[in-house]
C-alpha cells in the first residue's frame, strides 16, 4: 500500500547527511551578477545568459572568423 508509510507531520529525511542549502551569489565575468540557492555561497562562471551568444543572438565576430578560415582552409574553399 503506497502512502500509508508518509504521516503529517512524520520527517522522512535523514538528520546531519544533507548539505546545508544557501542563498548564492553569482558572478559572471562580463560582470552581471544574480542570487540562486546552492550548497555554496559564491560562485563564478565564465559565460552567463547576458552575454551567450545563444541569448543575445549576437556572436562574437572575431571567433566566428577564426572557426570559417579554419573550415575553409580544412576543405580548401578559396575566400572571394
Amino acid at each position: 500500500m503506497v502512502g500509508n508509510h508518509i504521516e503529517k507531520g512524520v520527517n522522512m529525511a535523514k538528520e546531519g547527511i544533507h548539505p546545508n542549502y544557501v542563498e548564492c551569489k553569482v558572478t559572471c565575468n562580463c560582470g552581471n551578477e544574480f542570487t540562486t540557492r546552492s550548497t555554496k555561497p559564491q560562485i563564478h562562471v565564465e559565460i552567463c545568459s547576458k552575454c551567450h551568444p545563444f541569448y543575445t543572438g549576437q556572436q562574437k565576430s572575431v571567433a566566428a572568423r577564426g572557426r570559417i578560415d579554419k573550415f575553409n582552409k580544412k576543405f580548401g574553399i578559396k575566400g572571394e
